[in-house]
């Protein structure tokens, strides 16, 4: 027998929200995100990144993603998302989703989640899913800081190069994978694998799978993860670990949401941030 893996986008295909903006809440009040920051164009430019972007867009706004996270505490961000992830995120699991990563266990395939977003968050929901690995965007960090600079991010093609390098580090044999993700931009992932599949794609992908007779599933239910999957975990390997990548746009993008609707109220009714989420040195 050879070995195989089941590859599953993130956002929009295994949660039914983006990850970068269900941590928006915890963020915000954990203090790496303030006012300043959320008025510049970020929020602007994260809206149009959803109706979609060319590369030189992206590259732009990636570039103002890693500005603003810049000197954020790694530790920080960790704890949060640690310490949230179950309230967050675990009622957003599609039920489709939860049923279709038991199907590939019990074939005996391993599980990989693939996300442009950071580690921080990704291996944290990949081990709630009891996903076997986790891919996401890297970014540099000196004495636990990030420096703002990308060593890895995971977006378009190179989902596909880290695919390629799971496979030959971990025996798989790409023809009998699987693959599943929502958007166009992920192309080149499910085009690495022997069984592709859209979920909930959008235009570009849908036109995409019905020209190549790829299949096309529709998740709809959301359920809590804990009332799917019990008992133990394997430890997850998280590979290109340890970044935000994407992250703060979705902040920026909820954090100005929030400022706009609540306006100078918006202050007064933050609450403390907890001693062990400062910033060193604030």
């Amino acid at each position: 027998m050879t070995r195989a893996a089941a590859f599953f986008d993130l956002d929009k295909t295994v949660i039914a929200k983006s990850s970068t903006l269900a941590f928006g809440r915890p963020f915000f009040q954990g203090g790496l995100i303030n006012r300043r920051a959320v008025l510049k164009g970020a929020y602007a430019q994260f809206v149009f990144s959803l109706a979609g972007a060319d590369a030189d867009q992206m590259e732009r706004l990636r570039s103002q993603i890693t500005a603003m996270t810049t000197g954020w505490d790694a530790a920080v961000v960790a704890d949060i998302v640690r310490e949230t992830l179950h309230e967050i995120v675990d009622p957003l699991v599609y039920a489709e989703a939860a049923d279709l990563i038991e199907e590939h266990r019990a074939a005996g395939r391993e599980i990989v989640i693939v996300s442009s977003s950071g580690a921080e968050m990704v291996g944290p929901i990949g081990e709630m899913l009891g996903a076997d690995r986790a891919v996401a965007t890297r970014m540099v960090t000196v004495d636990g800081k990030y420096t703002g600079e990308i060593d890895f991010y995971a977006y378009g093609e190179n989902k596909a190069v880290a695919i390629r390098q799971v496979a030959a580090e971990m025996g798989y044999d790409l023809a009998d994978c699987w693959a599943y993700s929502d958007s166009i931009t992920d192309l080149p992932m499910l085009e690495v694998v022997g069984h592709p599949t859209a979920v909930n794609p959008d235009r570009g992908l849908r036109k995409a799978a019905v020209e190549r007779d790829w299949p096309v599933l529709t998740f709809s239910r959301p359920v809590r993860l804990q009332s799917r999957f019990s008992g133990p975990r394997t430890p997850m390997v998280t590979g290109a670990a340890m970044g935000v990548g994407a992250a703060v746009a979705g902040l920026a993008w909820y954090a100005r949401r929030r400022a706009l609707r609540m306006a100078d109220a918006a202050a007064a009714t933050v609450p403390p941030v907890p001693a062990r989420w400062r910033r060193r040195g604030a």
